[in-house]
């Protein structure tokens, strides 16, 4: 099917961007083609563009089929093809299409923008400020929250501001690492083991590693490196980690919260690690509800709800907490833009919850096209 199609007027055009330049790059492909399966082609028109790992942002064939990630199939983006320029200025709609040799030429106008990017250069704020910038519309947070989001350290840094209790951390800068390396190593010796070692900006479990033994820290961290200058160590916490989904609500109304849920991984794996999440589904299971009590269940929903409203969160968010063996409900992240497979945990909550994989799109689309553009 050509992705250069005439709009129809009744319909909203959604632009569903995806791919990347982050080391999440696959999965991103892989949210996109869950999203392209279910979407209602009856109320939208769709134009797929991918962005290449080298940054060209291209027009893709509408073939979710071939944006499957696999254990024997990597999707990618290629730049060759033709390229898309979304609108540059204010009051302007319109995409343009640019091939070598030809004049550019208009594909009409876009309504609203659903950018299904992971990781750094594009679930970090970047994308949501070339979008606010064109004031288009978009699915999702925007620059501020996206930006916090991404980044656990400030992530950590304004829940703790805003009262919610987060679990003990220490964050290594690039500056402090090349400075003085034992030093480093040395401010991690207050956390209670095992450790978690994190890229404090990337997500899908990219460059984590769980160490049990300190001889193991140094190689840990610098394997989170390579993915980001900037490291995180947290101590581990004895417990169990439940999840909730978060909607932005309608008008004036607060955040709506769905059944909350556990992952739970078994085999080789020590935790939810990126081959658990997505080449080893049967090491995994996805329980929703959760079975724990009512209580915490509820204490769950609200410490979720108080994270999205403390970074100032829009359109969804997945929160994830521990609920810790001395009782307590820790925060231990929020994402701004979290797997949305079929498969994946937000959308299977939501499910629980009475909102199904379409119904769940259709909403998110419907409070984008209702949020006004610019400061709000």
């Amino acid at each position: 099917m050509t992705t250069d199609q005439p709009r129809t007027p009744s319909r909203p055009r959604v632009a569903i961007v995806f791919g990347g330049r982050s080391s999440e790059h696959a999965v991103s492909c892989a949210t996109a083609a869950g999203v392209l399966r279910a979407i209602d082609r009856d109320r939208y028109d769709i134009v797929p563009i991918g962005i290449a790992r080298t940054g060209e942002w291209v027009l893709v064939a509408d073939e979710p089929d071939r944006l499957e990630l696999t254990a024997g199939h990597t999707p990618a983006i290629e730049p060759d093809g033709a390229h898309v320029m979304l609108p540059l200025g204010v009051g302007d709609r319109a995409l343009r299409v640019l091939e070598p040799g030809e004049v550019p030429r208009e594909m009409g106008a876009v309504d609203v923008v659903l950018p299904l990017l992971h990781g750094p250069f594009g679930e970090d704020g970047t994308i949501q400020g070339f979008l606010e910038l064109t004031d288009v519309r978009y699915v999702g947070s925007g620059v501020f929250a996206s930006a916090a989001g991404m980044d656990k350290h400030f992530m950590k840094v304004l829940f703790a501001g805003h009262g919610l209790p987060v679990g003990p951390y220490t964050v290594i800068t690039d500056r402090a690492w090349r400075a003085d390396r034992a030093a480093a190593l040395a401010a991690c010796a207050g956390l209670t083991g095992p450790l978690f070692v994190k890229p404090a900006r990337a997500g899908s479990s990219m460059g984590i590693s769980r160490v049990t033994d300190p001889a193991g820290l140094e190689a840990a961290i610098e394997a989170a490196r390579e993915h980001d200058p900037k490291v995180l160590v947290e101590s581990g916490i004895a417990g169990r980690e439940i999840e909730c989904a978060v909607l932005e609500g309608h008008g004036t109304d607060g955040p709506r919260t769905s059944e909350v849920g556990e992952i739970a991984v078994r085999g080789v794996h020590t935790f939810y690690d990126f081959e658990a999440k997505y080449l080893a589904e049967a090491d995994v299971d996805l329980t929703c509800p959760a079975d724990v009590p009512p209580a915490v269940a509820d204490e769950v929903r609200r410490v979720a709800a108080a994270a999205f409203e403390a970074l100032g969160c829009e359109g969804l968010a997945r929160v994830d907490c521990f609920w810790a063996d001395d009782g307590r409900v820790l925060v231990n992240e929020i994402n701004t833009m979290p797997g949305f497979t079929p498969h994946s945990m937000y959308p299977r909550m939501w499910a629980v919850s009475g909102l199904g994989y379409a119904e769940l799109i259709d909403e998110l689309i419907g409070l984008a096209l209702e949020r006004r553009t610019g400061l709000r």
